[in-house]
């Protein structure tokens, strides 16, 4: 098969919302459809055992919650389809901006009880920076909800983006029978199952008598005017408009009862972008080039607690990927050659010959990887940057065991390149102060210092207000910044200067006493 039809045949997309929407659930029952995995695990249950595919590290299993973004690959309807599942908890927004990054669409789950709110804002803010198409899945169709013509009012309002619905439901709550696609022309209703998967059955016309005996005439008259009025309110879907990021479609549904995910899966494969051109400083690579380029964008340590090993996630942009070839490192310039390359389900792993753009592969690294690299066999130039933001929240680090200093070393270096949270190291008295966008990261960075690195710390407040990434045209004036400001000197992980600001009026009177000194609230790795 050649390169263009391998480009053609996939579909790389990542999962958004806020926290409780049903996103993991949706990943599960999508990866359920597409036959990778046999029966869906609940994200929270004491009555069922299997946890989701998706959550596979032991703090996830335990609160209920998505704290890092998963890969899984899964073949659907003769289509690679490469998912992403992102944490939804703010405290964890960080790693979904970055994943963002090597995505070419997304599919945003929204809540029907609870609506838009305030998480899908910011992640939207950022879809529209990049103009990432977006198909929104309002779930939790089977509990009693707001009505859904207010919902998509709502998700036009504040999401500042048209949407055209390409489902509907039949009835909400304890009513809901299933849902009819517009998209399809065809009705499709479900029995509920959490465990296994349910087979639906089609009705192409709504016309149809048969309609009235399967839902009930109420219910069918009231789909009947619902579809009358959808098509004389929002313009006719157009794809065009939903690739420049300017149309979303909406489908509704349940994910834990598989009400209306094979409709949205279906037509995710029919309009979803294929790969896209990506930026490199220099200029936009195209995915059909045939030298390979690729970018990283997240490190995960102790995938399997049983080997301490380290795994750097390449996004495929151009060419093919080829097991034990050499390929450049920008940053490093020197060549590595990587005979240990992976394609994902969560934590499973199968080692893979080739990859194509679109893809998501592992690669087994010792520490020369780092979140933004590029690797290519073509033109050295490396892909746009992938930003880190000043931390909100700031807490010293205090080892509770001397014995395991070692330990805590290596615990945190290893933490900080994956970009869980940003480490900054003081000049003076080498003082460790972890600054995170949420204080959920560091229970998260206790638990698995403990159980991964066997080392125990706590964490201690200070008083800081932002952490300012600094430099100078004028090396002398930054050399003399420095000194006057010493106690308030640190470097971060990759040993760049940092300001440790602790209020807002201050740093605004240090800028203005210092003009030659640039202070930067975001870096890039």
């Amino acid at each position: 098969m050649s390169l263009v039809e391998e480009i053609s045949k996939r579909r790389t997309f990542g999962i958004i919302s806020h926290p409780d929407a049903g996103k993991t659930t949706l990943t599960e029952k999508l990866l359920l459809f597409g036959g990778a995995i046999q029966k869906a695990g609940a994200v929270k249950s004491n009555k069922i055992t299997d946890h989701a595919k998706s959550d596979f590290m032991e703090i996830e299993k335990q609160r209920g919650i998505s704290v890092a973004t998963s890969v899984m690959g899964f073949n659907y309807r003769d289509i690679k389809i490469n998912l992403l599942d992102t944490p939804g908890h703010q405290d964890f927004a960080e790693d979904t901006y970055r994943t963002l990054t090597a995505v070419d669409s997304v599919i945003m789950v929204i809540d029907c009880v609870k609506g838009v709110e305030i998480q899908t804002e910011k992640l939207m803010e950022v879809c529209r920076m990049r103009d990432t198409p977006v198909i929104v899945f309002i779930n939790k169709l089977d509990r009693e909800g707001r009505d859904p013509f207010e919902l998509l009012d709502e998700i036009e309002e504040k999401l500042d983006i048209k949407v055209r619905p390409l489902s509907w439901p039949i009835g909400m709550g304890k009513r809901f029978k299933g849902v009819y696609s517009l998209y399809e022309k065809a009705l499709h209703l479900f029995e509920p199952s959490k465990r296994m998967l349910s087979e639906g059955v089609s009705i192409d016309d709504l016309s149809d008598p048969v309609l009235d005996e399967k839902i009930g005439s109420n219910d069918a008259n009231q789909i009947r005017e619902d579809v009358e009025l959808i098509e004389g309110v929002y313009p006719e879907f157009d794809t065009s408009e939903y690739l420049a990021g300017r149309v979303a479609p909406v489908f509704l549904g349940s994910a834990v009862n598989n009400f209306g995910v094979r409709e949205l899966l279906d037509c995710f494969i029919d309009i979803a972008p294929i790969p896209k051109p990506r930026a490199t400083e220099e200029r936009v690579i195209e995915p059909n080039e045939s030298k390979m380029s690729g970018f990283i964008f997240k490190i995960h340590a102790n995938m399997d607690p049983k080997h301490r090993n380290r795994i750097a996630f390449l996004r495929v942009c151009s060419g093919e990927f080829e097991r034990n070839k050499n390929y450049h490192h920008v940053r490093l310039d020197k060549a590595f050659r990587f005979s240990n390359v992976t394609a994902f389900m969560a934590q499973d792993k199968e080692v893979i010959d080739q990859a194509y753009p679109g893809d998501i592969i592992g690669l087994y690294d010792t520490g020369n990887l780092k979140i933004g690299d590029t690797l290519t066999e073509g033109e050295k130039s490396p892909y746009k940057g992938i930003p880190s933001f000043s931390p909100e929240i700031f807490k010293e680090v205090i080892n509770m065991d001397a014995m395991k200093s070692k330990q805590l070393d290596k615990g945190l270096r290893q933490l900080m390149d994956e970009g869980v949270a940003q480490l900054f190291t003081y000049e003076l008295g080498s003082r460790r102060v972890v600054g995170t966008v949420g204080a959920l990261q560091f229970e998260v960075i206790q638990y698995r210092l403990q159980h991964e690195y066997g080392a125990t710390c706590r964490f201690a407040p200070v008083n800081l207000y932002k952490a300012c990434w600094i430099d100078s045209k004028e090396p002398k004036k930054l050399k003399e910044f420095v000194a006057d400001k010493q106690r308030h000197i640190a470097k971060d992980k990759d040993g760049k200067l940092v300001f440790m600001a602790e209020t807002k009026s201050w740093l605004q009177m240090v800028e203005q006493n210092f003009p030659e000194v640039n202070f930067h609230f975001i870096s890039e790795y």
